[in-house]
């Protein structure tokens, strides 16, 4: 199965699509699904379907990550933090 290589492709380069995956690694949609459904299972990574409209039409993927990481902070100078007015 290919879930070793999906797992280390995601390591590398965070959150991404199944199609996106499919793509840059050269293997059939299917497979791919089948081996994101078994990550999922044993619990590496975190799974959401997503529906997103291209030309009109619904298009079905999945989006995934490893399990336990969340995304980069944003660069850039963050909002100063608001205290209540005190009266």
């Amino acid at each position: 199965m290919h879930a070793a290589p999906i797992l280390k492709h995601l390591k590398k380069h965070g959150q991404l699509a199944d199609r996106d995956i499919a793509s840059a690694m050269g293997l059939p949609l299917a497979e791919v699904r089948a081996a994101l459904a078994d990550l999922t299972a044993r619990g590496e990574i975190m799974g959401c379907s997503v529906t997103r409209y291209q030309e009109g039409h619904p298009v079905e993927m999945m989006l995934c990550r490893v399990a336990g990481t969340l995304p980069a902070v944003t660069p850039g100078r963050k909002p100063a933090s608001q205290r209540p007015i005190e009266i």
